[in-house]
């Protein structure tokens, strides 16, 4: 079982489960799939700034307190910062040489045998009906780096909390939000490959067609055919 959390994180993490119990109803499946020892990485979809909170709280009351990758520049705001700073989070410098720190970072969290919690998009989703879009490749590489599994986590209904780039959430009535555990995703046959583009992309593109699968039956509806590609929007902008 992962690291006891310390005293720090344990009171942050009463702070936040206190506020999800007054503000949503949970709708929770799948706990039977979260590995009973040794480090993975949980990923989820994202589609709010809620989500974080709601993915963190699944997890911790299930018995795995996990570390987030976060944007830098969080670590700073005045209390956002020393909550994430009290319980382990990992900060990412976008953009710099910087930013392969993280996931060294987040390699010794798995090796140790703690929990990364990661939204593999790196962003909220741009796609307009909130579907999970085309990802970046760093969950990849620290899986395949390190040969922990992956264990997707699809969630749906924090967006009513707080919408889509909201600053004011809607705390009443309490929201219903679902939240599902599904197996490990297979990449046993890419963990043996050398860790180069094509397998990495390979591996990113298995992991999010698992939790689109898996927000397809949440909403019970359709995801489109082709994601939302946020690499090619950046292109022709």
């Amino acid at each position: 079982m992962p690291t006891t959390p310390t005293r720090a994180y344990r009171a942050v993490a009463m702070v936040i489960r206190a506020l999800m119990r007054a503000t949503t109803t949970r709708d929770w499946h799948g706990m039977e799939h979260l590995p009973a020892a040794g480090g993975f990485i949980a990923v989820s979809n994202h589609v709010t700034y809620a989500d974080p909170l709601t993915f963190a709280t699944y997890l911790y009351i299930n018995g795995y307190p996990p570390r987030f990758l976060a944007k830098s520049p969080l670590f700073d705001a005045p209390v956002l910062g020393a909550m994430l700073r009290a319980t382990d989070q990992i900060p990412v410098v976008r953009g710099t040489s910087h930013a392969k720190d993280a996931v060294s970072s987040g390699v010794d969290v798995l090796r140790r045998g703690d929990v990364i919690a990661m939204f593999p998009e790196g962003t909220l989703t741009r796609d307009p009906d909130l579907w999970p879009m085309s990802a970046r490749t760093g969950v990849a590489r620290m899986a395949l780096e390190t040969g922990v599994p992956v264990v997707p986590v699809a969630q749906w209904g924090a967006q009513r909390l707080l919408p889509r780039y909201g600053k004011l959430p809607h705390p009443i009535p309490r929201k219903r939000v679902t939240m599902v555990a599904g197996p490990p995703i297979d990449l046993d046959d890419l963990r043996s490959k050398p860790l180069d583009a094509e397998v990495l992309r390979e591996a990113t593109d298995r992991i999010m067609a698992t939790l689109t699968s898996m927000v397809e039956d949440i909403r019970g509806e359709a995801a489109p055919a082709t994601p939302f590609d946020w690499r090619e929007r950046r292109k022709d902008a």
